[in-house]
């Protein structure tokens, strides 16, 4: 069984379409990992699916390094990429490369983090202390509150530029991926074709080099709510419910589970 690197992912640029899957915990983990899925990401999004957060910004440290090291011990094949949560690399280099430690030894093969030009001195930083890092343009949502919602970026001719100038600038200080997401598809289409390093979609459209998706998203874990790009592959919220309703049944009529 052979490792996934960071190298890796680089050489599939132009030859093989990346998959990426979120998970949180060993169960899922073990599972991603043993269908061959080339990178598992730990995101931040596990505190609207799992912690019941609002948003991403409640997401604390302890929180990604508690989850990570639960992933990091089912999956054995895959590349771990850990997300660094909100104010985890704001308060400078030091305090970013720092944490950026903790996640690595908390079994992260790299890390991810929000924004473009403005953190390149942070991408650069971790880089150089021997930390992969994976950038993340587009809806970044951790700024959520700055953008006033979780809308589509990019669609302006002067955002577009700027999201490539972002993109390039990333690629320059030591990314060796970018995430895209909720960004036009020609737009994704034109920042993979202007970097050399591998692009991540997410509501983003075909043209990125890989595609990831929130496990509880594809698996229709909620039937409150699922993002309009997402293709639910199946419907676990009911056969869960089908299931405990069940239970609940042979239990009150008397008929002990066998």
């Amino acid at each position: 069984m052979k490792k996934t690197t960071t190298k890796t992912i680089r050489e599939m640029k132009n030859s093989k379409k990346i998959t990426v899957l979120t998970a949180y915990d060993y169960p899922t983990a073990k599972i991603i990992d043993e269908s061959d899925c080339d990178i598992i990401l730990v995101g931040d999004s596990l505190g609207n699916v799992v912690l019941g957060y609002p948003n991403t910004t409640y997401v604390t440290m302890e929180d990604m390094l508690h989850h990570t090291k639960a992933v990091a011990r089912g999956a054995n094949r895959a590349l771990i990429v850990a997300d660094m949560p909100f104010l985890s690399y704001h308060l400078g280099e030091y305090k970013a490369i720092e944490n950026a430690g903790l996640l690595i030894q908390a079994g992260a093969g790299a890390v991810k983090l929000e924004g473009g030009e403005c953190v390149a001195p942070i991408v650069r930083a971790i880089t150089n202390a021997g930390i992969p890092v994976m950038g993340h343009l587009g809806l970044t949502p951790q700024s959520v509150n700055q953008f006033g919602g979780h809308l589509m970026q990019g669609k302006t001719e002067e955002q577009a530029k700027i999201l490539i100038e972002d993109a390039k600038i990333l690629e320059e200080s030591g990314a060796f991926a970018v995430v895209l997401e909720c960004i036009p598809p020609k737009l994704a289409a034109k920042i993979t074709e202007s970097i050399s390093i591998p692009t991540i979609g997410i509501g983003a459209g075909p043209y990125c080099d890989g595609q990831v998706l929130v496990l509880h998203d594809m698996l229709g874990f909620y039937d409150d709510f699922t993002p309009s790009f997402v293709k639910k592959y199946a419907n676990i919220n009911n056969d869960i419910k089908q299931a405990v309703s069940q239970y609940i049944d042979e239990v009150q009529n008397g008929e002990y589970p066998k």
